[in-house]
């Protein structure tokens, strides 16, 4: 194997491992912050249903593998370029408790590296138009679903909360986390496993595009490792800063989230889950006042939204171009 395919195998690993370590909070920052599960009870869960997660499918990664930049065109150093962005924006945002999308991280740093190597015709619409879906589902799908939700059980359940309804949340609250960290890893998870694919197809190891389970378990591993390294800061800022939730909210906004993530995956639609759930968390809070979200905490996260496209592009694109200068 060439020294440059196993350097960008590597940085694979990293970004799936960044993925792990600053996406952990969107399955548990809420079932933490309402204290129905410790910090360290909770990432344990959360590493388990993430690696089950990623071997529920692989429609998401034939997407990203196959449908966002033409393999046939692009060079593996266009595919490190992108993760360098990756790592470097997650680990810095990561540092000040800030929540990002690798999955934007991803597809901006693909479309900026893929425009330095090779210009527009480097891009597939096939897997673009999923990428727009994704981005309306994680922004408005997720408020809307947990801000309904939310309405429909504080009526249903109007005459006994927060006493004897409290109790069962609590447990029903767990099992909701689980669903969502399930759903982050066959989304999020089968992203990077599209990528390790693309890179090993474009090295010539496989002959065309097809997901090898050792690869499946490469990046279910490193993820799940990522994932235990926790993100507390992201923690504290998503589910301590921005919103108060109680637990039968919790289980509103992750059963939401987690529902908008599992419809997305089956028909191979790379989405935000950073998004999804925080939006989400947002319209529980919302569904009671919407005072009882902190929206100077909630700007903060859309502005990391924002930035994330033209940073992590401009990161890959000024990379891919020197190193097809050096290469070439």
């Amino acid at each position: 194997m060439e020294p440059v395919l196993l350097v960008v195998i590597f940085l694979v690993l990293a970004a799936e491992f960044v993925n792990g370590w600053t996406d952990a909070p969107n399955a548990i920052a809420t079932v933490v912050s309402t204290r129905v599960m410790s910090r360290g009870t909770a990432v344990v869960m959360a590493v388990v249903f993430n690696i089950i997660g990623v071997f529920s499918g692989t429609a998401v990664a034939e997407t990203i593998g196959k449908g966002i930049v033409d393999g046939t065109i692009v060079t593996p150093e266009t595919i490190g370029a992108a993760l360098i962005g990756i790592v470097i924006w997650g680990s810095v945002a990561a540092r000040f408790g800030i929540p990002t999308s690798e999955s934007h991280a991803l597809v901006a740093g693909l479309a900026g590296a893929a425009l330095a190597t090779a210009g527009p015709r480097a891009l597939l619409w096939s897997g673009w138009s999923k990428v727009f879906i994704g981005l309306a589902l994680s922004s408005v799908a997720g408020f809307a679903l947990a801000f309904l939700f939310a309405k429909t059980i504080r009526r249903a359940f109007a005459s006994s909360m927060p006493s004897s309804a409290g109790k069962s949340f609590r447990r029903w609250q767990i099992l909701s986390a689980a669903f969502m960290a399930f759903n982050h890893g066959s989304n999020d998870g089968q992203k990077f496993i599209g990528v390790f694919t693309l890179v090993l197809m474009m090295g010539k190891i496989i002959p065309t595009f097809h997901v090898p389970i050792w690869v499946v378990l490469s990046c279910a591993l490193t993820m799940g490792i990522g994932t235990s390294v926790g993100g507390w800061k992201i923690i504290h800022e998503m589910g301590m800063k921005m919103v108060d939730l109680r637990p039968w909210q919790g289980f509103c906004a992750e059963a939401a989230a987690g529902g908008t993530i599992f419809f997305a995956s089956r028909f191979g639609i790379p989405l935000s889950t950073t998004h999804t759930i925080i939006t989400s968390m947002m319209g529980v809070a919302a569904s009671r006042r919407f005072k009882h979200v902190r929206w100077d905490i909630a700007g903060k996260v859309v502005a990391a939204w924002i930035f994330t496209f033209p940073i992590c592009g401009a990161i890959a694109y000024v990379t891919a171009y020197f190193a097809k200068l050096i290469m070439h």
